[in-house]
């Protein structure tokens, strides 16, 4: 933890990368199963973390697959970026899974959406609504969490950037556990700039 918050630095592929984003002392590192990511991770890197907490990032992808890349890639915690039901994540929990689940944020009422998944989530994930599943680079309207009450604890994603700190000293919620560091820190996709990331963690 940085200064009481998570840090995860999510769509990593590259060994020494892994590696080096690790020795900074991050909480988790994401690696993206979702093949039309342009941060997709088809095998496996010849170094994987063993201190910070490995995340497989999914989306409406099968059971089947998430508990074979699970065990194949050892993974601590299971990420869904889709439309996954309440009942999907259960069953994953049910097979010994814990989950982070996605939320995509571009009003209120999606906000909403969290209260059906109370109890079967490890952690939310607020990310900004684009197109695409995540990483778009750009920032929602934090404030539209002042919505949220629920009980799980969340990850805030969208779009955060180096001079995003000021704004993220000022932000507070009961709920937030940490951020989610990806697009706004690389120097290609799937390729973070270490130095950016480092100059980040000890501002914030």
């Amino acid at each position: 933890m940085i200064n009481g918050k998570l840090i995860k630095v999510c769509g990593m592929r590259e060994a020494q990368n892994i590696r080096e984003v690790e020795q900074l002392g991050v909480d988790m590192i994401g690696f993206i199963f979702y093949h039309k990511s342009p941060r997709y991770i088809f095998e496996m890197p010849e170094y994987m973390p063993t201190k910070a907490k490995r995340v497989g990032v999914f989306v409406n992808e099968t059971k089947e697959t998430i508990q074979i890349m699970a065990d194949r890639f050892q993974l601590d915690y299971i990420q869904l970026h889709g439309e996954e039901s309440p009942s999907y994540c259960r069953s994953l929990q049910q097979a010994d899974l814990r989950l982070v689940k996605a939320f995509s944020i571009s009003h209120a009422k999606d906000v909403l959406a969290t209260k059906a998944y109370e109890g079967c989530c490890d952690y939310y994930l607020f990310d900004t609504k684009s197109q695409q599943y995540g990483g778009s680079g750009n920032q929602f309207d934090w404030s539209l969490l002042e919505a949220y009450t629920g009980k799980t604890l969340f990850l805030l994603s969208g779009g955060i950037n180096f001079y995003s700190i000021k704004a993220l000293k000022e932000f507070s919620h009961p709920k937030l556990i940490g951020f989610d560091l990806n697009s706004r820190f690389e120097l290609a996709p799937g390729k973070k700039d270490v130095k950016r990331i480092e100059n980040f963690l000890k501002q914030i």
